[in-house]
């Protein structure tokens, strides 16, 4: 499966809960998208509670249920290719915006379900259209490759922690189930 997530806005080095979380946010809706699409459509069970002998993508924690794209379960894995375009220029990677491991640090942890509570800002609840609250990765453990290319975005009067991401995901079986054929 192939898909392509969008971002446009502020990245922070080192993100704290909150902006993680908004980051999250922004990336479930496209996922909630993509779910209401075939193949995963197709695939009512999954969003499921779990039975036994089936797959069921749901994960409790807190008062949030996530539903991970890409879980160890399911035997999947991802492949990402990120364009990050960014107000500085060229060469300029560790100053201004932040340097460019620490994003890409926070937009992983964004693209990652929280493993603990204290990973979600306080006193969060999810929205009537958060449950379940979709993310891509259910562990960036997950990811088994990342290419990043970053240009400069020429608009004039951008803050320096202003992006325009685009995050190519191809995920990869790694061993074929009856549950998994959608994501070959």
């Amino acid at each position: 499966m192939k898909l392509v997530l969008h971002y446009r806005g502020k990245l922070n080095a080192n993100g704290k809960p909150d902006h993680k979380h908004d980051l999250r946010r922004h990336f479930h809706q496209q996922l909630a998208t993509l779910w209401k699409q075939a193949p995963l459509s197709d695939q009512p069970g999954l969003l499921g509670e779990r039975r036994t002998g089936e797959y069921s993508l749901l994960r409790p924690l807190g008062s949030f249920i996530f539903a991970p794209l890409i879980t160890n379960e399911m035997n999947v894995v991802a492949e990402l290719s990120i364009t990050l375009l960014r107000p500085e220029s060229p060469g300029h990677l560790i100053t201004q915006g932040g340097d460019i491991d620490n994003r890409l640090k926070t937009l992983f942890d964004a693209l990652t379900m929280p493993r603990h509570e204290n990973a979600l800002p306080r006193e969060s609840s999810p929205t009537t259209d958060e449950n379940p609250f979709f993310c891509l990765l259910e562990d960036d453990n997950l990811v088994t490759a990342v290419a990043v290319r970053t240009e400069q975005l020429l608009e004039p009067n951008v803050d320096s922690t202003h992006v325009d991401l685009f995050i190519n995901v191809t995920t990869n079986v790694t061993r074929q189930t009856m549950g998994n054929f959608a994501f070959s």
